[in-house]
């Protein structure tokens, strides 16, 4: 095995995050000895369900908050899908003050004769924001504006733990309410691109609570009248409902039966057009002897009983269902200090825990026969609230949690998913009855995308305590199209790695992190390389191997290309299993993901004949600006007193564009210079793996 990366830099002596994991537990510690994991790359898969890149909060006006707009941002930059954003109070009536638990946008009064009057200033700021970043609305439609409410006072809720305000209530006019979606939708349409294809619609939140002062007939004559008016503006719009909060209470099957079989309220025939389902389903997280316990199990369970219930109506069985809210527990706006269990949001736990969970769903739809379309994540940020505070978030104040990072790892994924056997996964059955309550369960998931392989691994448990870290044997038996070398990049989360948390921990937890610290938080917040990226021998039979310890709830993400031979090769391994490229685990090196996330990337690349640029005085680490760049273009240049000074360029944002460099140290080749004076420039071979738009 020959390196050819970049250095990394000496890892950081972090302590364990000790108000989690402190307190070792024997009876729930254990981990097995070792784990096999086995992938052939040449196997037929499946297209991969990418059911993850859908997110939603309660604060709607947070979305035009700076921190708001810059994840959203990196959350579509993220996935390798479109990424669905979802929010409450889309139609509330106030003055747009960002507000806990309450939003507003002021689009709907009535003037002195009670005529509509329409107002889309801030729903306008709202969607400028989300299509902007690169995502698409997930259109929930609420909650009734005050002049529409049949009972508008009070308007506002009594407290922020109290759904009791006005805007819960049924319209006092469904035409009315009929117009507003039309006048919406009908603005929508013109001014944003190809929203009848691209943005999904659904009506209101959880019904069944008191989100909803009405009765299910209620909801499903609302229901009917914002069928019509949507789809007189946009026929091809998808829309669903009712995003229950529990699928045991019967609303969801009366809601069906009222769309399949029951009387339109509002044309007097038979059935309403559903265009996709939504229910939500929570976990459930508990303290149990001094530490935190998740529920895997409970929450699959949720989802089991949903697909069932819909799979009971043969006419919805295509039916895409979305779980539009799917989370460890309930409250996200609920910090640690409300809620003690809530102290796993911040932990590496939470990121496992959805990880496992996605992928367990997967299985759970193709079991029960129906279309999961999506599993949305109830979480976003809180500003102006303590670093850390234990909200459930995907950053705080702009550092980003362990739990983003493997939304980032897990985002990568595309193309055919390949089937993976691993010694540490249990059945599907066992983890939906009974949880992951003993052994821990390492499971992933792997695919194969234009020629290049990755493997998603994961270590999880319900209980968070201490245990140590599990070894494991990868084996990947690679496509023919690699040839005898392979190049492999290694991304990890888990403590030491893209775990800003921990980091912030080992500061002393500060109230207000100076900018040396800040600093030191947004590097760390990055997942990161547990060893530089290498090329691999690949053996006779087509195999490589690696082999690593996996921490307990860490995420580990391989990815493999096919490469050339590098200078001082070793030959071949024989078949015996492959390359056994052994990566230290534990206290694993801290580095710059760029180089791995260039790598990934670049499966996605076409090639192209090189450009060359240069940069005065660049040194390893600047930021390489390239102007207008394309696809996979390779960017060639060089310095010849010192050709391997630089291995790697930062990503540079312009605007809403933003590209990534991939370094390769000492590989010069052959190139035509633009510039003159080339002796007075650095420059190094770099190649252009993402455009994000």
């Amino acid at each position: 095995m020959v390196s050819v990366a970049g250095q990394a830099r000496k890892p950081r002596a972090w302590p364990a995050a000790v108000a989690l994991l402190a307190l070792v537990c024997p009876a729930h510690a254990q981990s097995p000895a070792s784990v096999s994991v086995e992938i052939d790359a040449n196997a037929a898969g499946v297209p991969l369900e990418r059911v993850w890149p859908f997110y939603g909060y309660d604060e709607i006006n947070y979305t035009t908050s700076p921190e708001g707009k810059a994840l959203l941002a990196e959350l579509a930059r993220a996935h390798t899908a479109p990424v669905r954003v979802r929010n409450h109070f889309l139609l509330n009536t106030g003055d747009g003050a960002p507000s806990l638990k309450w939003g507003s946008t002021n689009v709907y009064r009535e003037d002195a004769a009670g005529a509509p009057v329409y107002d889309w200033l801030l729903t306008d700021g709202i969607m400028d924001a989300i299509t902007g970043a690169g995502a698409y609305p997930f259109v929930e439609l609420g909650f009734m504006p005050e002049a529409l409410s049949s009972h508008p006072a009070p308007y506002l809720n009594s407290s922020t733990t109290m759904f009791d305000s006005g805007c819960s209530y049924p319209p006092a006019d469904y035409a009315k309410w009929a117009s507003l979606i039309r006048a919406w939708a009908t603005h929508a349409h013109e001014r944003y691109p190809n929203v009848e294809a691209s943005w999904l619609w659904e009506l209101w939140n959880e019904p069944d609570l008191a989100y909803w002062k009405g009765t299910v007939d209620d909801y499903g004559k609302l229901y009917d009248y914002t069928e019509a008016a949507l789809h007189d503006v946009l026929p091809g719009a998808a829309l669903g409902g009712p995003a229950v909060s529990g699928v045991a209470n019967g609303f969801l099957k009366q809601f069906l039966e009222h769309c399949v079989h029951g009387t339109n309220a509002l044309t007097g025939q038979t059935g309403t057009r559903l265009d996709l389902v939504t229910f939500h389903a929570k976990g459930g997280v508990e303290l149990v002897d001094d530490h935190v316990r998740m529920n895997l199990g409970g929450q699959l369970r949720l989802h089991r009983l949903g697909f069932k219930i819909v799979a009971g109506f043969p006419e919805l069985t295509s039916t895409p269902i979305y779980i539009t809210e799917a989370d460890p527990d309930g409250c996200a706006a609920c910090p640690v200090s409300s809620v003690p269990s809530n102290q796993y949001r911040n932990s590496t736990a939470y990121g496992a825990y959805e990880l496992a969970m996605m992928k367990r769903s997967i299985e759970l739809g193709a079991k029960e026969g129906i279309e999961l379309a999506g599993l949305l994540t109830w979480a976003f940020t809180f500003p102006g609230t303590p670093y850390f505070a234990g909200y459930r978030s995907l950053s705080s104040n702009g550092i980003h949690l362990p739990v983003l990072g493997a939304f980032q790892l897990l985002g990568s994924l595309a193309g055919t998913r390949l089937p993976l056997t691993s010694t540490g996964a249990r059945t599907l059955d066992d983890v939906v009855e009974h949880g992951v309550r003993d052994q821990p369960e390492l499971d992933g998931m792997a695919t194969l995308n234009e020629g290049a392989v990755q493997v998603l691994l994961w270590n999880y448990h319900d209980e968070l305590v201490a245990s140590p870290p599990t070894s494991v044997h990868v084996s990947i038996r690679l496509p023919a199209s690699f040839g005898a070398y392979a190049r492999a990049s290694h991304l990890r989360v888990d403590e030491q790695h893209g775990d800003a948390y921990t980091a912030w921990q080992g500061q002393g937890m500060p109230e207000s992190p100076s900018s040396a610290q800040l600093a030191e938080l947004r590097e760390a917040m990055v997942p990161s390389r547990l060893r530089p990226d290498e090329t691999v021998a690949v053996a006779s039979d087509g195999t490589v191997s690696f082999d690593f310890e996996l921490p307990r709830f860490g995420v580990s993400l391989l990815t493999l290309l096919p490469a050339s031979e590098p200078e001082d090769a070793p030959a071949p391994p024989s078949a015996a299993g492959g390359c056994a490229c052994a990566v230290a685990g534990g206290g694993g090196q801290r580095s710059s993901a760029l180089g791995s996330l260039g790598l990934l990337l670049a499966a996605f690349a076409r090639r192209r004949r090189p450009r060359v640029v240069a940069q005065p005085a660049a040194r390893r680490g600047q930021k390489l600006r390239l102007l207008e760049p394309q696809l996979g273009e390779p960017v060639v240049a060089r310095d010849p007193q010192d050709p391997a000074a630089i291995d790697q360029a930062a990503p540079e944002a312009d605007g809403r564009r933003l590209w990534q460099v991939r370094g390769r140290a000492g590989h010069l080749g052959d190139a035509e210079t633009e510039e003159s004076g080339l002796d007075q420039h650095l420059v190094v071979e770099h190649e252009v793996v993402g455009v994000f738009r």
